[in-house]
């Protein structure tokens, strides 16, 4: 185990509450989530600001004027209504998992067995 020194530092109450929520839900301890959040915020920075993203994937589309200017909307009230900026990726990603989501359960308790099989698993059956 490497060692350890202490840090010790005042900051708002809201911050501090924000801390401890997020640190609970991680099962974290308070110098485990400190620990954790500083070695990323110094990874981000080695990295020119922005986050290193090994597992990732990007997936970039074009769409209309019309739509965007849709989108951005929502999002304006959105971002009101919750009182937190709500991003364009938060949104995509949301619309995104919860269509899979819904596609999923919908395969899991509707399709009939080998009715959305790929071209390959029927040819294996077929053998």
């Amino acid at each position: 185990m490497p060692e350890t020194k202490n840090l010790c530092a005042q900051i708002p109450a809201d911050l501090h509450a924000q801390v401890t929520e997020v640190r609970e839900a991680l099962g974290q301890t308070t110098s485990e989530y400190i620990t954790a959040a500083l070695t990323e915020y110094f990874k981000i920075k080695q990295n020119g600001g922005k986050t290193i993203m090994a597992n990732n994937r990007t997936m970039a589309f074009q769409i209309s004027k019309e739509l965007f200017q849709r989108i951005k909307a929502h999002l304006e009230r959105e971002t009101a209504c919750i009182g937190k900026k709500l991003t364009q990726r938060e949104f995509v990603l949301g619309l995104i998992e919860a269509a899979l989501d819904e596609a999923e359960q919908t395969l899991a308790t509707e399709a009939p067995p080998g009715l959305c099989e790929t071209p390959d698993a029927q040819d294996s059956t077929q053998s």
